[in-house]
Parts: structure tokens; sequence; C-alpha cells
């Protein structure tokens, strides 16, 4: 007997989501070229903007903790692997969105989260634990970004110690509450890629300048607790898809997403491959103590040109991790649905408080990120979309079904499932089991040298 036949349905086939933004279905022409986007450029925009944010500074210091080598090699498998993920992020996005579409679920006032895909495709244990890691991943993240901030100014202004500045650029990083979702994120994203660019050439064409410091020695890897932390950072670095579902739903065609990650990745590692490679080969072991890249380069106005580029960018990234915690707060609160832009930033502030306070108590800029790469990046954006691909699509009857199909270039079902199974294997072996344990050993080391609440970590001594 022949297969009942199901209803074909596009995720995302709405009629404004079909006009492609044009000027008759927005406010304005102004809106429509600076605030409301949701192309396939806005969508590659935003992953490759929101991959490189401050962690471009912490590359070298992984190299100087990996040896030139292994940074290389790593910045290259965690590159396609953090690729591969978010595709089957996206998969499970479209195969959950055509689902409830065919129930006639109209999403133009809601917006999709991670959490609601696990639970609309495997139930409830599985949306607890992508909330779980997803958010605490998102709330470190934002954690992040406020650190870089007060790291990166110190830089340009050392009047204020580090903690100072950060009580500042929380405030500052607090009015994200106004912006309402990923579609307003259009000119700020393709900003964001602009000031990294710059930054990642700056730190090449800068350390070739100046070339090897005397005495220069490259001596890593020296310890496991340095090589596995160096790896689990980079793990970090391509582990910014956590917000793919959020990137996904802004889009007028969702379904067009499928190799976006790919190439913004591609791109992202024309940027760090060179700039960590470079200033590693000039500094070194210096880099050992000296986690943001900056810190070892000589004050010029292009210096601070790209210090002051990347506390922008970083206020933007900040939006990017922070936004999907407002959405799951305003659902909690039942405010998301509402259409008043300031009901909504009053009902978000109270997210950013721990983000701030959380900033101020761990300032180790560098060591967070290989802690929070190995403990949630792990399982956040690697182990979880890997393991609910292979569970969605166990049944024959599923993958008959499936909206999207392997392609046979990638081994069909057999191949994804064996892709997906080394993804797994290998992240929570070394990513999670070496990582975590290296990790979490250099990050006690930092309280353990520097304390809790230091006012200013790994700053130079103050010169009168």
């Amino acid at each position: 007997m022949a297969s009942e036949k199901v209803e074909t349905v596009i995720a995302g086939n709405y009629l404004e989501m079909e006009a492609e933004g044009s000027p008759e279905s927005q406010k304005s022409r102004f809106s429509t070229l600076f605030w409301h986007g949701g192309s396939v450029y806005d969508a590659w925009f935003s992953c490759a903007s929101n991959q490189v944010a401050q962690v471009l500074l912490t590359l070298p210091y992984s190299f100087s903790q990996l040896g030139m080598l292994s940074g290389i090699l790593f910045q290259l498998f965690y590159g396609l692997m953090g690729s591969w993920t978010a595709y089957l992020i996206s998969v499970l996005y479209v195969e959950y969105r055509t689902r409830k579409e065919r129930e006639k679920v109209d999403f133009r006032n809601h917006v999709i989260q991670w959490f609601e895909v696990l639970d609309g495709l495997l139930g409830k244990h599985w949306r607890n634990l992508g909330l779980i890691f997803n958010c605490t991943f998102l709330l470190f993240g934002s954690v992040i970004q406020l650190i870089a901030c007060a790291s990166n100014i110190y830089y340009i202004n050392d009047s204020l110690d580090k903690r100072t500045w950060t009580y500042i650029f929380g405030a500052c990083c607090a009015t994200t509450v106004f912006i309402p979702s990923f579609h307003n994120y259009r000119i700020w994203s393709f900003l964001g890629l602009i000031m990294t660019t710059y930054t990642a050439w700056y730190l090449t064409i800068a350390s070739l300048t100046l070339g090897q410091v005397e005495g220069v020695k490259h001596s890593g890897p020296t310890t496991m607790v340095l090589y596995f932390t160096g790896a689990t950072n980079i793990l970090y670095t391509f582990g910014g898809h956590a917000v793919t579902v959020e990137i996904m739903h802004a889009m007028w065609k969702p379904q067009k997403f499928k190799s976006i990650y790919l190439i913004a990745t591609l791109y992202v590692l024309t940027l760090t491959l060179p700039s960590a490679s470079a200033v590693y080969w000039a500094f070194g072991d210096q880099l050992l103590t000296h986690s943001n890249a900056l810190a070892l380069l000589p004050r010029t106005r292009f210096r601070d040109a790209a210090v002051v580029l990347m506390l922008i960018h970083q206020f933007i990234t900040f939006g990017f991790a922070c936004t999907p915690l407002y959405f799951v707060w305003e659902k909690l609160i039942r405010i998301h649905e509402t259409k008043s832009v300031v009901k909504r930033a009053l009902g978000r502030l109270p997210v950013v408080i721990p983000i701030w306070f959380l900033a101020i108590i761990f300032p180790f800029f560098g060591p967070i990120n290989s802690t929070v790469g190995s403990l949630l990046v792990s399982f956040t954006v690697y182990i979880i979309p890997a393991l609910a691909h292979m569970v969605t699509f166990s049944s024959p009857s599923a993958r008959e079904n499936a909206v999207e199909r392997p392609g046979r270039m990638m081994g069909g079902w057999v191949g994804h499932f064996c892709i997906n199974t080394l993804v797994v294997v290998w992240v929570f072996v070394v990513g999670f089991g070496f990582g975590g344990w290296a990790s979490t050993v250099n990050f006690v080391r930092q309280i353990n040298t520097f304390g809790l609440f230091t006012k200013c970590y790994q700053c130079p001594p103050h010169k009168p």
C-alpha cells in the first residue's frame, strides 16, 4: 500500500515573509534599510559577527598553550564541526516548524527557540535539558562580553580599574533590552563584522611589522592542563551557534539557512588563523600571562581604534547572547507577545542583573572562555543537537517523512548518523572530559592567584 501523502508546508511561508522585506510591507524605507532585516545576507552577517567577538583577542593566548600546529588544526577541525551541528539545528528547526504549521499554528508574534524545538520533537525532558544548558551558556556568554569590555577599555584609559569599568559597561549593555528581536540587528551585525575584520588584520599586520620580541620562545604545549585549556577555548570559539534558531526565525525564508553558518565560518577562519598565528609568532610564551592580545602591542592610534571598535562590537555581541534570554524571561512572565517595546524592555531588565554580578565576581578574561566552552558549549551546541537529530529520525517513518533529507554526498542517513556519533564521542571525551578537567584546574588557579571580585585582573604595574 502506498504511504499516505503528507501535506507540503514550507516553514515560515507567511505573506510578509515572502515579501522579502519589500517597502510596501515595512513601516518605512529607513526601517527596511537599517532596522528590519531577515534576508540570507542578514543571517550571514549575524552568524559571522556573533561567532568571532572578544574571543579573537584570546586565540593567541590559546596558541601559546597549544603550540602553532595544534592551534591551526583545532581551529579547522572545530570550525567544520561547529558548522555541522549548526546545520543539524537548522534541520530540526525546519522539521519542528513545518510540523506545527501543518497543525495551523501561527508563529507571527512568537519567536521559536531551541528548547521549544526539542519539546515539540522529543518531549519535555529534552526541552528541560536544552533550556538549562542553553540559558546557562548564554548567561555566561553575556558575562564574558562584559569582562572583555572592561579588559579592553583599560588599555586606553587606566585611570579606572577594570572592576569599575565593568560597572559602567554593565549599565551601557543594559540598553540592549530595547532591541526587540534579531530582525533588528541588521545594521549592528553588518558593522560588527567590519569591526572584527579591522581588529583581526590590525593584530596580524602590527605583529608582523614589529617582528619577534627579543628572546622570544615558543614552548607550547608544555602541560596537559594548558593544552586542553587552549583546545576548549577554540571549541568555544566555534560554538557561537547557540542562537541559530533565533537567527533562523528572524529570516523571511528560514529554509534557506542550510549552508550559511559554514560560509560564515570560512570567513571567520580568514580572520582568526592569520591574527592568532602572527601574534603568537611575535610574542610567544609572553601570551601565557597576557590572555588579551592587545595588552602586548604598543599603544598607537591604530591600537586605540581596535579597542574602540571591539568595545562597540562587544556591546553588539552582548545583545546577541542576551536576546534569547530576554525571550525566555518574557515567556515566563507572559509579556512575550505584547507589542509595547517599553513594556518588554522594562520586563527584561532583571535578566541583566545576574550577568552584571557574575562579571564582577569572575573577571578572568581568557580562562573563563575555556571553562564555559568545556562545561556548557560542549553540550549546548555539539552533543545535544547531534543526539537530538539521531533520536528524532531514528524511526523509518520519521526518515521517510522528513522535511529535510540528507544528500548522498554526506552518505545519506547512515553517513549523518556516523558523523553525529563521532561528534558526540569526541566532544564528550576531549571537550567535556579532558577539556573540563583542564579548564576547571586553570580556573581554580586564577581564583587562588587573584581572588574573587579582583579589581584589576592581569593589570600591569601602574606607572606614575
